[in-house]
């Protein structure tokens, strides 16, 4: 994933903004909690697990950038264990990290290490998933995460051939059967993704035009613990079985991870799915996953949306060394983000919507993959 981090036109954006706001990078400020000298700040890094592609890529993403401001890095991954990446979090405090950033298993899993933060004075940022249920969060950087939920519905309507605002000329009127995942309850994220899709589909569902036809409605009935593309696997089997078994064809399934796509289409495929008689059925996705990206390509998978997690790194540096400097990072929402607590100022990135024919302009010329990794469906 070398490719990934290297210096974008983005990265050359913030190298200038860097040194706008801070005048003499890592060196030129005050620690947080850890107290070390200028030269040796350390932060450490929270990410929750090496099994999705788009973790590690963010984690590398992170840990180069800050090293290239001249800070050491403590990145480490949890295995999606919540023990793990609390024990994770206590090490990196008790071994003076001047800052943190955290993406959480479990948004509510971490008040006792975050206490421990606060009272060391060592500035917390909370890293795509919002850390929730405690005051000690200092700021959160991630994608407006509504509106990634709002592509997502207008995808799966794209897809369909419904006129929405993402494609104005749809013709088709439907009714097409649809069935809903959503992500682990315990992200905060899958709810705004939920919510951000509904306010698409919803007035489609009630006028007729789609039809969940297993009545599976709500985000706990479509729920993904851990975001496993496993347990997508099986619950779509499950619901081939009981509600499609009379020969009817589920027409499109919203997805809101490449993963958990890439799952739902295995099971599809496994009932007869992906033939000339039995076209694929519509399927969205997010975060544009390799694999995901060649089943797109190949007409597989109808579309995913693309987040580039080399902006976000860029927006966790840039608010951890305003922390360190003694100032307060920038923000562009305010509002949105409430954490059961308070609300945590926010820096929310765009995203875009990628079908087959956006995969050269946006993942290729952005050099986010080659033409070669989109051939081959893995990275090299």
């Amino acid at each position: 994933m070398s490719r990934k981090l290297g210096l974008t036109a983005a990265s050359a954006a913030l190298a200038l903004t860097l040194a706008a706001c801070g005048g003499e990078g890592a060196g030129s400020g005050g620690g947080g909690g850890g107290g070390g000298s200028e030269e040796e700040l350390s932060i450490g890094v929270s990410m929750p697990t090496q099994t999705s592609e788009r973790w590690i890529a963010d984690g590398e993403a992170v840990q180069e950038q800050l090293e290239a401001e001249g800070y050491e890095v403590d990145l480490q991954y949890a295995g999606d264990d919540i023990p793990t990446q609390s024990q994770q979090v206590d090490q990196m405090i008790t071994q003076g990290a001047d800052a943190l950033i955290i993406a959480a298993i479990d948004g509510t899993a971490l008040s006792g290490q975050l206490q421990a933060a606060a009272d060391a004075g060592i500035p917390v940022i909370s890293y795509d998933r919002l850390i929730r249920d405690t005051e000690n969060v200092d700021f959160y950087v991630s994608f407006d995460n509504f509106k990634v939920g709002v592509a997502q519905g207008n995808a799966l309507l794209t897809g369909l051939g419904i006129a929405n605002d993402d494609a104005p000329d749809g013709t088709a009127t439907g009714p097409f059967n649809i069935e809903l995942f959503a992500g682990s309850l315990d992200d905060n994220n899958a709810f705004f993704f939920f919510d951000g899709a509904m306010s698409v589909l919803q007035p489609k569902i009630d006028d007729g035009t789609l039809v969940v036809k297993s009545g599976q409605t709500t985000i706990e009935q479509a729920a993904t613990l851990r975001w496993q593309q496993e347990t997508a696997q099986k619950r779509m089997e499950d619901l081939l079985t009981s509600s499609y078994n009379d020969g009817t064809r589920v027409d499109g399934v919203l997805s809101p991870y490449d993963g958990l796509s890439r799952g739902i289409i295995t099971a599809l495929q496994n009932a007869g799915y992906g033939s000339a008689a039995q076209p694929i059925s519509v399927v969205t996705g997010q975060d544009a996953e390799i694999a995901s990206v060649k089943l797109i390509k190949d007409g597989v998978q109808s579309s995913t949306i693309f987040k580039d997690t080399r902006l976000l790194a860029e927006q966790a540096v840039i608010a951890a060394q305003a922390f360190l400097e003694g100032e307060e990072p920038e923000a562009n929402d305010t509002e949105t983000y409430d954490n059961g607590v308070k609300v945590i100022p926010s820096y929310l990135l765009p995203v875009v919507t990628v079908f087959s024919d956006d995969i050269e302009k946006e993942l290729v010329e952005t050099e986010y993959w080659t033409a070669e990794e989109v051939e081959a469906g893995q990275s090299d």
